[in-house]
């Protein structure tokens, strides 16, 4: 409706601003905040919006509210990393199109002085059954989002019950979290990503990695246009191809933090 009363604008009311038509033709996109904490999106948008002539609008929330926000229409298009609830999204009908787009890892992140002695290790769900004896502090999200969801999924298969003096839920973005975490001196889990923007600022070492239960996808999908006619799904729809694109995917490996590459393109060529 947006798109058509800046149409008929434009017939009634003579010239606009260029400002103006292109936000009857802005996309909005809810997504996790590993892509904006990480500086990802402030890297790659520009390039895409110069080529629409359009402003991406970024809601960045954790991975649940991304997804409820397409859920309730007030989005285009989600960029997340949960696979099952993304596979749910789809199949009740809320979004269509999704598409694999990168990846990173998990990490268990801590002290230098590492209380529990993880540093070095590769069995998540060990670790996680050591920090469960809740002889050191640790931080989790709380907030529904894909990290919190993997959280919970680890401490399920460590037969671990996450309560006590021991365990915060913070309800926080991961930038936030691991900021808690330095000064705390506490353990947390957090995606590659903002970690390594996170560093600097906090302390904390990388302890655990290299688990093949780490693995972190993430996928892209447009909101169903059939449940909401209103959304801007043809610019939903460009930014995906976009983004999947041999340019796009390009851009995303060369995306570093101090030299160092944080996410890994996916995109497979029959998506």
């Amino acid at each position: 409706m947006n798109r058509i009363l800046a149409t008929l604008a434009l017939v009634l009311l003579g010239p606009i601003s260029a400002s103006e038509i292109y936000a009857a033709g802005d996309i909005r996109m809810s997504t996790t905040t590993s892509t904006e904490n990480s500086g990802l999106l402030k890297f790659l948008l520009p390039a895409f919006e110069s080529k629409c002539y359009c402003k991406v609008r970024v809601i960045s929330v954790g991975t649940g509210k991304a997804l409820e926000l397409g859920k309730n229409g007030d989005v285009d298009v989600v960029l997340v990393h949960a696979r099952p609830a993304e596979d749910k999204f789809v199949a009740e009908g809320h979004g269509v199109n999704r598409r694999d787009v990168m990846y990173n890892d998990f990490i268990l992140v801590g002290t230098q002085s590492d209380p529990l002695r993880l540093r070095g290790t590769k069995d998540v769900i060990a670790a996680f059954k050591t920090l469960g004896e809740g002889q050191a502090k640790f931080i989790s999200r709380g907030d529904n989002s894909g990290t919190d969801q993997m959280e919970k999924n680890y401490w399920k298969q460590a037969g671990v019950e996450p309560k006590g003096a021991w365990f915060v839920s913070a309800g926080l973005g991961m930038g936030e979290v691991l900021t808690m975490a330095g000064e705390l001196q506490a353990y947390t889990l957090s995606d590659r990503a903002t970690y390594g923007a996170y560093r600097a600022k906090t302390g904390l070492d990388i302890l655990v990695q290299g688990d093949t239960k780490m693995f972190n996808p993430y996928g892209v999908i447009a909101v169903n246009p059939k449940k909401y006619p209103d959304i801007n799904y043809q610019g939903a729809m460009d930014l995906i191809n976009w983004i999947t694109s041999d340019d796009g995917q390009k851009r995303i490996a060369e995306f570093k933090v101090d030299g160092e590459q944080l996410f890994f393109p996916s995109a497979k060529k029959d998506n």
